[in-house]
């Protein structure tokens, strides 16, 4: 065979149908495999992020049975929970040699929500001791539409349909959870609750208004500023040492929970971020039952599904536009 036979024989080769990739280019070739490694490489980082939120939801969920499991006063259980979460975040942002950033930097957004944040914990771990797990889990799950009525005021946002149906039916799901604590203490609980709920909405509004806003370094040092109220208002040092043990892990779990819910949201859609942080709400309950034998009141139950529905709506119909 000659050359030019050789030659023919090669070209129809190449065009043959049979034969779809041999005629593509090696270029070609190289960019559909770097296209197919990008997508691969997608969606690892999507499957991280939602393994990310869903632990921090888990980890979260878990801050009721800590403090009404650990025999301490409340004080106690917010000083030492703040040292050891501030500690356990100082060696997180140590590791990622982040220290200017998350702290030198922060400006007046991050000192706002650092202070904003020591006053909603507060309430939180508070409003634990004075109600039920249910009620504040609940509660705190309206946090994302308050924070639509504080942006719609505040910075002009627009509010669409679907979430201002939202907020009507978590307000109206927080009043029936609520209208089961008139005449018991667990009134005051729930008005905590209510608190904590306010400043986590005005601090999504914060982040979203100043989006270069540090998460560590605020978060850090809300644990920070509420230690020497603790030490004023209760007896932190009283504390019996087999307590120091679950309130150590409290605040390493929290730390934990706050970095991946960070880290988590970086790597897939605020929406479905939203909704899945939200799975906190059904799973605290949960625990409380299991682990307490906490159950719920009717008017929170029925409170609690008005209120996971009108998240729910208002994220996926959100995700629709």
């Amino acid at each position: 065979m000659t050359k030019q036979n050789t030659s023919e024989v090669g070209v129809s080769a190449s065009r043959n149908p049979a034969y779809p990739n041999s005629g593509k280019t090696i270029e070609a070739k190289k960019k559909e495999r770097n296209f197919q490694q990008s997508v691969q490489e997608n969606t690892l980082l999507n499957k991280r992020g939602i393994f990310l939120v869903i632990l921090s939801a888990i980890l979260f969920s878990m801050a009721g049975i800590f403090t009404k499991s650990i025999h301490a006063e409340t004080w106690s259980i917010i000083a030492w929970r703040g040292i050891f979460a501030a500690l356990f975040l100082f060696i997180w942002i140590s590791y990622k040699r982040n220290f200017s950033h998350s702290f030198l930097r922060m400006g007046v957004s991050g000192i706002s929500v650092a202070i904003i944040g020591a006053l909603g914990t507060a309430a939180f771990l508070s409003a634990f001791k004075l109600t039920s797990v249910a009620n504040v889990s609940l509660i705190y799950a309206a946090a994302p539409l308050l924070a639509a009525i504080i942006a719609w005021t505040w910075l002009k946002e627009k509010i669409t349909k679907p979430v201002a149906l939202g907020c009507f039916g978590a307000i109206s799901g927080v009043l029936i959870v609520v209208s089961g604590s008139i005449g018991s203490l667990n009134l005051e609980g729930d008005l905590l609750a209510l608190a904590m709920t306010f400043s986590l909405a005005l601090i999504m509004v914060i982040y979203r208004r100043y989006p270069h806003t540090p998460s560590a370094g605020p978060t850090a040092l809300s644990s920070l500023f509420l230690v020497p109220v603790c030490f004023y208002m209760g007896a932190p040092l009283d504390v019996d040492l087999s307590a120091i043990i679950p309130l150590a892990l409290f605040g390493l779990l929290f730390s934990v929970a706050a970095i991946s819910l960070t880290e988590g949201a970086k790597l897939i859609a605020s929406g479905r971020a939203a909704l899945l942080s939200s799975l906190e709400t059904p799973i605290a309950p949960l625990l409380a039952w299991l682990i307490l034998s906490e159950l719920p009141t009717l008017q929170a139950i029925i409170g609690g599904i008005v209120i996971m529905m009108a998240v729910i709506y208002s994220q996926k119909t959100g995700n629709q536009r």
